[in-house]
């Protein structure tokens, strides 16, 4: 028996099957396109699906040199393509997203667009607001913000290719309420299910339906995954090669859940009010230009040098025995190189109840930090260390930084989990960071990197090297497939037990090295630290990977050699480090509710 629920007068089906169409379209054959498509939505229609995708400009091919060659195929909408589809949803009652070139008619301005499709006609477009390599010879920009489409399916997103790698579009989306993303893409030079698919599903709370082309076009290679992602991350569904379909079923109640697992809300546990930078453009011009603007607060020049995390389980209460491990950990990885070691969330006090957190508080400086400089002054390491911290009758999840010279500064957690709910005070010192001879270091704590807004603003500040103590038991990294469509590129094929891991897409993402150092074994609370500690580099799609990642099953250590310096070769670490290349492609304008305290319309 169909149910449905009702949320914001719009009622929608509880479950429904939604379908992901992979293909290899033709340059300059839009007609037959058009036929081979029809068949593969129609197919999905019989089948049940009442949302189905096809990829990025589905209709005509991709790889267009310039306006006056792809002006022939470019098309209003509605328009003759979106009434051919139009039939399919009208007889089968479904929803279908379809890609082509729109154009104006007004302005006589081209957009690569993406038009949502139900039974009564076009319910909405969107047009690609990131637009890649080639398109910028052709393709406006688009200028429909990131809508959210109400539809009795649920409330339906659209993003096309580029766009989900700039993690605001999807953010936008997500705190508008919806409850699936259609990405249509032509993915390029990147193993499928891409990284940033599962993250944009999982920060957000939402399914992502992706359709992505699969092909050889001008020389251009296409990865196809089309695929289904839910809520927490996990891969439903995938056809990586074409023409085929990839099925899953949405559920909207899961997609409206938006909790993480075990704890806390992924909308409402957001923090506007620390966001506020998000909405800058400090990488509109040369770095060096805007950081150190007047003399004030310089990028530190970096270095070539070692990072080191340290994966452990504390003892819950015990200092003495955490600090004789701290100790152990720094003279091994400063023997290995290290300058920098990141160790565990709460590792010189361990991970208390409320009763236990207020005996094992201390301030900052305090009963510890004396040994801990002579740690840092005897093995020439910088450490961070955290810690239960008292200051004015409060208590924090606090991070430290040590290092030979004294203390640096500290964090305090902003987005508290069931680790630290119980006794903790959110932080308070906002997302400050640390200049080095290192380079610019920030700090999050577990759980704050959920936020795809935390990373971000720190990215913004010019952070070299983000350090992530955590004690988490998830997200815990999805592995994948082996690879079905061939490819002549770099990116591996084969089975892999680590892909998606929540922190290399934070340090790729933000274009900065990524030092995540988790506990592993069981909390007190009985629940299980998966660690993967790992060093990760400033750059999602280079391979082979610049990085470092640790087991499941035990304590371990790992380092991983940097270089934070301008660099003159624009394909390396540093260059990516210091010109954080993805920070201009962001579209400032539309950001106005990631800072909003309740930005759905």
């Amino acid at each position: 028996m169909r149910k449905d629920i009702k949320d914001g007068g719009t009622t929608c089906r509880t479950k429904y099957l939604a379908a992901a169409i992979t293909c290899d379209p033709k340059l300059k054959m839009k007609d037959q396109n058009i036929a081979e498509q029809y068949a593969l939505v129609e197919e999905a229609a019989k089948k049940g699906a009442k949302l189905i995708a096809l990829p990025e400009m589905s209709t005509t091919g991709y790889c267009w040199y310039d306006r006056e060659e792809v002006r022939p195929y470019v098309e209003p909408i509605p328009g003759p393509t979106t009434e051919i589809f139009e039939k399919i949803a009208k007889k089968y009652e479904c929803w279908i997203v379809v890609g082509l070139p729109e154009v104006d008619e007004k302005m006589n301005v081209y957009y690569n667009s993406a038009a949502l499709i139900g039974p009564d006609g076009v319910i909405g477009v969107h047009r690609k607001t990131h637009n890649y390599v080639c398109e910028g010879r052709w393709a406006k920009q688009g200028n429909l913000d990131h809508q959210v489409f109400k539809t009795p399916i649920g409330n339906i997103g659209i993003l096309i290719c580029m766009d989900i790698n700039i993690m605001e579009t999807a953010r936008l989306e997500g705190v508008r309420g919806a409850d699936v993303i259609v990405d249509i893409s032509n993915w390029v030079e990147d193993k499928t299910p891409a990284l940033t698919w599962f993250t944009r599903a999982y920060e957000n709370g939402c399914y992502v339906l992706v359709s992505d082309r699969c092909g050889l076009e001008r020389g251009t290679e296409f990865n196809g995954g089309s695929c289904l992602i839910d809520p927490d991350g996990h891969l439903l569904c995938c056809a990586d090669t074409g023409p085929a379909i990839a099925y899953g079923e949405i559920d909207i109640k899961k997609a409206r859940d938006k909790s993480f697992s075990g704890y806390g809300h992924k909308m409402r546990d957001r923090r506007p009010d620390a966001y506020m930078d998000i909405v800058l453009d400090p990488y509109l011009w040369e770095p060096s230009l805007g950081h150190g603007l007047y003399g004030h607060d310089p990028l530190p020049a970096g270095k070539a040098t070692k990072i080191g995390v340290s994966q452990l389980m504390p003892v819950t209460g015990d200092k003495a025995a955490n600090m004789d491990r701290i100790e152990v950990e720094a003279k091994a990885l400063s023997a290995n190189g290290c300058e920098l070691i990141v160790f565990p969330e709460l590792m010189l006090t361990g991970y208390p109840d409320a009763a236990g957190a207020k005996s094992m508080a201390e301030t900052v400086p305090g009963a510890s930090s004396d040994r801990l400089m002579d740690i840092c002054l005897r093995y020439r390491v910088y450490m961070v260390i955290g810690m239960v911290e008292e200051d004015g009758g409060s208590l924090f999840n606090t991070a430290v930084l040590y290092s030979p010279e004294g203390i640096l500064g500290k964090y305090r957690k902003m987005h508290l989990d069931a680790l630290d709910s119980a006794w903790a005070a959110p932080g308070n010192l906002g997302l400050n960071y640390f200049n080095t001879a290192m380079g610019r270091i920030g700090i999050l704590i577990g759980h704050d990197a959920d936020f795809p807004e935390t990373a971000r603003i720190h990215a913004l500040h010019g952070v070299d090297i983000l350090c992530c103590p955590a004690a988490v038991s998830g997200p815990v990294p999805e592995p994948l497939a082996e690879s079905r469509t061939w490819h002549k590129k770099t990116e591996p094929y084969g089975y892999t037990n680590i892909w998606w891991h929540l922190w290399r897409v934070r340090a790729g993402e933000n274009n900065c090295y990524l030092a995540f150092a988790n506990a592993v074994g069981k909390l007190p609370d009985g629940r299980e630290c998966f660690g993967r500690s790992g060093v990760f580099q400033p750059m999602i799609w280079v391979y082979p990977r610049n990085e470092v990642i640790l087991g499941t099953s035990g304590e371990d250590r790992a380092a991983l050699a940097i270089d934070t310096r301008n660099g003159p070769d624009p394909d390396t670490d540093t260059s990516y480090t210091r010109k954080k290349y993805l920070m201009p492609m962001r579209r400032t304008i539309w950001y106005d509710p990631l800072v909003m305290r309740d930005p759905i319309e």
